[in-house]
Formats: structure tokens, C-alpha cells, sequence
């Protein structure tokens, strides 16, 4: 508490009891300092429990209420295809609980060093999901072959010698998708081929993991929702932050009335690095005779091969969907998972490439902002790949307003009209969390770059569950493979993932077309 606080609370005593904090020193001029300082110290205490039992009274969360806590039997073994083994569909593969031994290696020796590294120990203690990969595609064939290692890995040793048989490599994706031994596909492919993979494989019967955004444009939006209905598969859009579990308390808290009448929420993007800005590291062994070029193009226009572009493909629209469909959509699913979004009805946009003057054709600068008239709720999303000043996410109510990452914590608002009793009576101090939830709060964690000290702050890179440190990439895979074996829809569903592609493309065609958008709801269109 304060000293702000306590004066405030000790005013409050005096008025019912007549006697102020000065007299009561006064009395206790010529007893022992040992003496004052335990009379500070009681006095403090007995504020500090009624401060507390007070803002309990207030402000009461089950922390233990998260998931429904559904147990879905594992006993009948998934085959699995993977389509794109490069960095982001390898993390995928060591969520489903395969790495390859030269990395597990890696981490092993890398946690003998450095006690917070937990890299190892959290990889062998994540379940076995039974799986197997019996497929991989990638038309790189230095990262077909890691990704081949990884999957062979099937006693999670770092020795290469007790690996099992590398799956098939597929050099087109459509020969994966016809193999009779696949049962579902991950797909971790750039922007551009997530639509049309996601078609093909729905149609071909395999259940569908489908790495963010949903798709690259509008109308293929419209192609995937119809593919994956009328196929009956199960999807599971990407967003791995849906299993952070301080959004789960946020959305109870909100649920709850804690902030009052949602009006305002503000989302940012904050990076200054060079990989931040998705200049990525050219492979020094990459060339025209290892990478499939006129497959990686499919849809794009056609271009001369450019390892930059393949390398380094989020920098254009021919590939992309820029900082709306690769970070925007992280932060949009996560407020529509704790306050139930949906599609906004309008959507403006501004920004520019002021920064990075490579060749790029998105922006590195953007903002957004989204306006919900049914709801009276504006959401703003602000990014620059070129400052790592950190302003996290938050939700804005008339009585408190709310910061959201890994963890979650309350101010009330000091004009609020729910709290003012207890501001008042210095019980509650809009500078001091009048709530705070901390799952990880006594573990240390190694941040080896500040990309991963974004993700992470995002709940990208871990979670907890029940004060274990987790990856919510491997929860993510796990509650759509439950969804699989009991036939019940994943929590990033193609609803879900509907209502993700539209709100991102209205925001990109905004940007693009110096327009203000707006969501026709018996339609179904932008417009």
C-alpha cells in the first residue's frame, strides 16, 4: 500500500473515531522506537487485510476456471502430412512432438549452460499426442530435408542413431494431399497458398491445420469457408494464442462487468530489428537448381526467381498479406476471443513504408482503425517495424481498463462510478492493479532476441497450465486433433477464421485503396 493510500485510509479512521495518525504519535513520543515501528507495522497490516478483503469482495476470479476440461481418448493414432517445413512449419513439427536430434542436441547442451534455457525439458515433457507423419512437401530441398529429419525423430532422442524412417518427401503438394496413408495436413506455406491448399486438401477429405491468415484474398475466403463445410473436415486456423490462459481470465473479468462498458481497444505492433521486418537470413546454399520456383509462385504474378523474395516474401503484396494478415490477425483473434468481436462495420487505414527503402511493397508503419457502432467499441491497431517502444494491448472500459499479454492485470478507472466508494476511502489506488493474474509469475525465462521477446509478451511462445510452462502451438495442435477424434470444432475454427480473413482484408483494402471500407451484414460482402 502507498503511503498516498494509507494517509488517505488513516483520514478515513479519524472520521469515525475522532482520533487522527499525528495524536496517536504524539502519545507514543518518549516509548521505544522498537515500539513505534511495531505499532506502524500492526496498523499497516489491519489496512493492508481490510484493503484486501475489501477488493476481494469486489473483484473475484476462479483461477482455476479455464478450459471445459473435456478428456478426448488418444487411442486411435492420426497420420499427418506437413506442407512447408521451413522455420515456422519445423516449430510446428517440435509442437506435435518431433525435432530433429541435431536440435535436440542443441538444446540439451544449450540447457547445461544456462538453467533458465528450458527448451529440452519442456519438449520431453509435452504428451504424446499419437501421431504420425507418414508425408512432407517443401519445394526447398534443404528444408524438405530437415523437415524429414524432424519427423523421424519418433524416440524425441539426440542421437541420430535411434531415428526411425524419414516420411516421404512430396515435391507437390497435390500428390500429398492424394496419398491414401494422410489422414490430416498442417499447413505452414507462405500467405499466398493457403487458400488453395486449404481447398485441395478439404476436398481431398484431410482435416486441415492451417497456419494464419486464413487467406490471401477475399474471394478465396468465400472458397474455403463453402470447401471446408460442405467437406465436413475439421479446421484449425493457427492462432496458437487462443490457449493463453490470461485470456481466459480477461474475457471472465470483462464477462464479470470489472471494467464497466467496454468503449476503446488498442492493439500495437512494436519491432526494430531487421528480422522483425521480415528481413530475413538468405540460406547461403539456396539456388535455382534446390527450390521449385515456379511452384512457389503458383497464384502470384509472374516474377524473374529472387532469393530475396523467396526468403523473404512477406515484404510483398505478390505473397503477403503485410502487417494486417501476419500481425494485426494475431491481436484481432485475441480480442475476439475475450470480447466477441466478429466483423467490424467499417474499417480506415493509413501508413507507409518509411523505414525499410528495400524493394518492399508493404508497409512497415500502419495503423487501423475498426468501428463497431452495435457495440459502441472502437478497436485500433498501431505498428512500426522501426521501434521497439513497447505499448502492449489495452481494453478500455468507463469503471477500469485492462493490459493483456501473458499476463493480465486491472487499473480502476479513477472516475469510475463502481469503485468510488473505495477510491475514496483510499481501499483501492487507480496507480496500483486493482487485480492482477501472473500464471508465470515465479518462472525466469530465457528471451535469446527481441522477436522473441514479442511473441512471448504475446503469449505466442508459451502459456501455463496449472503453473507449468507450456507451448500453446502444441495446445493449439492437440485441441485439433481432440477435435478430429471426437468430431467437435477446434476453438480457431473456419467461423472463427471467417470472421479473422474478413476484418484483416477490410483493413488491407483500406490501406490500399485510400479508402474507408464498410461490412455489408445481410450480404456478406466488403463494400
Amino acid at each position: 500500500m502507498t503511503e498516498d493510500l494509507k494517509n488517505i485510509a488513516g483520514e478515513s479512521n479519524q472520521k469515525k473515531t475522532g482520533i487522527n495518525r499525528r495524536d496517536i504519535l504524539k502519545g507514543l513520543i518518549g516509548v521505544p522506537v522498537l515500539g513505534v515501528f511495531a505499532y506502524g507495522w500492526l496498523h499497516k497490516q489491519k489496512l493492508d487485510e481490510a484493503a484486501k478483503k475489501s477488493i476481494h469482495e469486489t473483484i473475484s476470479l476462479d483461477i482455476s476456471n479455464r478450459l471445459d476440461g473435456k478428456v478426448v481418448s488418444q487411442d486411435r493414432q492420426i497420420r499427418l502430412g506437413i506442407i512447408g517445413t521451413g522455420g515456422r512449419g519445423r516449430y510446428l513439427l517440435k509442437a506435435a512432438g518431433f525435432l530433429s536430434p541435431k536440435t535436440l542436441k542443441i538444446y540439451h547442451e544449450e540447457a547445461s549452460k544456462n538453467k533458465m534455457d528450458k527448451r529440452y525439458a519442456e519438449f520431453l515433457a509435452q504428451p504424446d499426442l499419437n501421431i504420425v507423419v507418414n508425408g512432407i512437401c517443401d519445394i526447398y530441398d534443404v528444408n524438405a530435408k530437415k523437415g524429414q529429419a524432424a519427423a523421424a525423430n519418433i524416440t524425441r532422442e539426440y542421437d541420430e542413431t535411434k531415428v526411425g524412417q524419414p516420411p516421404k518427401r512430396y515435391k507437390n503438394y497435390k500428390e500429398l494431399l492424394a496419398a491414401t496413408d494422410i489422414d490430416a495436413v498442417i499447413i505452414a506455406t507462405p500467405d499466398h497458398w493457403h487458400g488453395p491448399m486449404t481447398n485441395e486438401a478439404a476436398r481431398a477429405g484431410k482435416h486441415v491445420y492451417c497456419e494464419k491468415p486464413m487467406t490471401w484474398t477475399v474471394a478465396e475466403t468465400y472458397e474455403v469457408v463453402k470447401a471446408v463445410t460442405e467437406s465436413g473436415i475439421i479446421f484449425q486456423l493457427g492462432h496458437q494464442n487462443r490457449q493463453t490462459e490470461s485470456y481466459f481470465k480477461a474475457k471472465e473479468a470483462i464477462e464479470k462487468g470489472f471494467l464497466g462498458k467496454v468503449n476503446l481497444v488498442e492493439v500495437t505492433t512494436n519491432r526494430n530489428t531487421p528480422e522483425g521486418a521480415w528481413v530475413y537470413k538468405i540460406d547461403a546454399e539456396a539456388n535455382q537448381n534446390n527450390i521449385d520456383w515456379q511452384q512457389f509462385l503458383g497464384p502470384a504474378p509472374n516474377h524473374e526467381f529472387s532469393l530475396e523474395r523467396f526468403f523473404r516474401w512477406r515484404c510483398w503484396w505478390d505473397y503477403s498479406t503485410g502487417l494486417s494478415g501476419d500481425l494485426f490477425t494475431h491481436d484481432y483473434d485475441a480480442m475476439n476471443q475475450i470480447l466477441g468481436l466478429g466483423i467490424p462495420h467499417s474499417a480506415v487505414a493509413s501508413g507507409g513504408i518509411y523505414f525499410f527503402k528495400d524493394g518492399r511493397t508493404v508497409p512497415d508503419v500502419l495503423q487501423m482503425a475498426f468501428e463497431y457502432p452495435d457495440r459502441d467499441l472502437t478497436l485500433l491497431y498501431s505498428a512500426s517495424q522501426a521501434s521497439e517502444k513497447s505499448r502492449g494491448r489495452l481494453i478500455m472500459g468507463n469503471d477500469a481498463w485492462m493490459t493483456i499479454d501473458n499476463n493480465l492485470d486491472i487499473y480502476a478507472d479513477p472516475a469510475s462510478v463502481r469503485y468510488k466508494e473505495k477510491i475514496e476511502a483510499g481501499i483501492i489506488d487507480p496507480a496500483v492493479p486493482i487485480y492482477s493474474y501472473n500464471p508465470g509469475r515465479k518462472q525466469v525465462d530465457a528471451i535469446t532476441s527481441p522477436t522473441e521477446k514479442y511473441f512471448a509478451g504475446r503469449g505466442l511462445l508459451y502459456t501455463y497450465r496449472d503453473g507449468q510452462r507450456v507451448d500453446p502451438s502444441h495446445l493449439h495442435i492437440k485441441d485439433w486433433l481432440d477435435g478430429i477424434r471426437s468430431n467437435t470444432q477446434p476453438m480457431c475454427n473456419i467461423h472463427r477464421g471467417f470472421e479473422e480473413a474478413m476484418t484483416a482484408h477490410m483493413g488491407t483494402i483500406a490501406y490500399r485503396e485510400n479508402r474507408k471500407t464498410f461490412w455489408d451484414k445481410e450480404k456478406q460482402v466488403i463494400v
